[in-house]
């Protein structure tokens, strides 16, 4: 008797870093079907599977401790994602790979990042050379791209519709993850944003809250090379130094930590 199908039973672990959550899985064995991008969209369905804005899949590299391999909650590898790379540093952590300190490869190159021992992870992102300024708002690409919009009353901003019609109008099928921002103290925002991929507003965005804060420090709004991120997970923080007009060792730096872990049948 031939099975059409082959159940796999897969063993999985939970993080979340400010509210943005993952579905975990060491994939150093290589067994995980990577091309399979229903599979990935059913366990990120909150309703059907574990639920999640993500999946992530450390793997071992060669040049570094490790690889993250990210998948937006539609099932399609993604771009960076800052809060997912904060999640699997403390997954690796985990794991034994890495103790407090580490090097690793994403999607946008290689990342260096630190873990304390309460479980926050100060995670450097890339240099940023380019921010494109305009009239309401501004775009720029801190390992995915992102259109940064000031907004009053951030509390009860439309940011669904608002974020989807930008996502879509603005930027076309490829899309951009779209940021509303509201100072509310000196050097401290709040930052809502709507993210391509899950199509939806997230409580949190690392790469986000990264391209928010540079982009008011390029725009005058503050002056510190360190920026308290409002988001609606909990608060982030990025510091940076500018020189010679580009952005660089920008970090951002926020708690991130396991859930919980289980196995599913898929």
């Amino acid at each position: 008797m031939s099975l059409d199908f082959i159940v796999m039973q897969l063993k999985f672990y939970k993080y979340q870093g400010t509210g943005n959550d993952f579905v975990m899985i060491d994939n150093r064995s290589l067994s995980f079907p990577k091309e399979n991008t229903e599979l990935v969209a059913n366990l990120c369905d909150r309703r059907f599977g574990i639920g999640a804005d993500g999946l992530i899949l450390l793997e071992d590299d060669d040049a570094a401790d490790f690889r993250m391999v990210y998948y937006n909650a539609d099932g399609h590898e993604g771009s960076l994602c800052g809060n997912g790379g904060r999640c699997t540093v403390a997954f690796a952590k985990f794991l034994g790979i890495i103790d407090k300190d580490t090097r690793f490869n994403a999607a946008d190159g290689g990342h260096r990042a630190t873990i304390d021992d309460d479980g926050t992870v100060s995670l450097q992102m890339q240099d940023l050379t380019e921010i494109r300024e305009k009239s309401n708002y501004a775009f720029l690409n801190t390992g995915s791209p992102h259109h940064v919009q000031l907004v009053k009353g951030i509390e009860d901003f439309d940011v669904y519709n608002e974020g989807r019609k930008i996502r879509y109008g603005l930027y076309g099928k490829r899309g951009s993850n779209v940021n509303f921002v509201e100072p509310l103290d000196d050097d401290c925002f709040a930052v809502r944003t709507y993210e391509r991929g899950v199509e939806d507003e997230t409580l949190s965005c690392g790469t986000g809250v990264t391209a928010v804060a540079l982009a008011m420090h390029s725009q005058g709004r503050i002056k510190a090379n360190q920026v308290k991120l409002r988001v609606q997970g909990g608060q982030l923080k990025v510091k940076f130094n500018k020189k010679d007009g580009v952005y660089r060792d920008i970090y951002l730096i926020g708690p991130a930590e396991q859930v919980f872990k289980g196995e599913i049948e898929c």
